[in-house]
């Protein structure tokens, strides 16, 4: 019986290591950003004026480390933005929602803004990922809508990390457009951007 317990022992830290292996020193890079069907409705029933996008970038009193990536379960595993930056991530997000629902215009006289303030994502135990930032209304050149929102998400999170990382990865992803969601939702941010 103690044979078999070693056995058992043995061959979960075989697969534990191997696992670990497999997920080894990579990128995991965000897809290209897609605009949600829930995201389109509340853009579209909004009765929002078509804004453009501007800059978006790291919080200035934020380290710049907050832009760049993100390790996972302490290792060298990270999730890397597509353009190498998640603020400039949130922009593409916010534009491709605003296209899809046909509030996109790069000439407007309403401009919608940014800074990245908060990323991060734990994966043991339960999961955890948090994405903030604080978005900026100009109409007119005036300062209409200056507030930061905050997105999260809670999942289980599996022991081994080949499936844990890329779980993790989905759900971080997916916090971008639940953020775009948020903000969407703000009757700030609403009055800011009525027609």
């Amino acid at each position: 019986m103690a044979m078999k317990n070693i056995i058992i022992k043995l061959s979960t830290s075989l697969l534990v290591a191997a696992s670990i292996l497999t997920t080894g020193c990579a990128q995991i890079a965000l897809n290209q950003p897609k605009a949600s069907i829930d995201n389109t409705q509340k853009a579209r029933s909004a009765n929002l004026a078509p804004a453009a996008v501007g800059k978006f970038v790291v919080d200035p009193t934020k380290s710049a480390d907050l832009d760049t990536s993100i390790s996972l379960r302490g290792s060298n595993k990270a999730i890397s933005p597509v353009n190498g930056s998640f603020a400039q991530y949130l922009q593409a997000t916010l534009t491709e929602e605003l296209k899809t629902a046909g509030l996109l215009d790069p000439n407007s006289g309403a401009v919608i803004s940014g800074f990245l303030t908060q990323s991060s994502v734990e994966s043991f135990g339960t999961g955890k990922g948090v994405l903030g930032a604080r978005f900026v209304v100009t109409r007119g050149g005036a300062t209409r809508f200056d507030k930061e929102l905050v997105a999260t998400s809670t999942w289980e999170t599996s022991f081994v990390a080949g499936i844990a990382v890329p779980a993790a990865a989905n759900e971080y992803e997916g916090l971008y457009r639940k953020l775009i969601g948020i903000l969407l939702d703000d009757a700030d941010f609403k009055k800011a951007l009525a027609r």
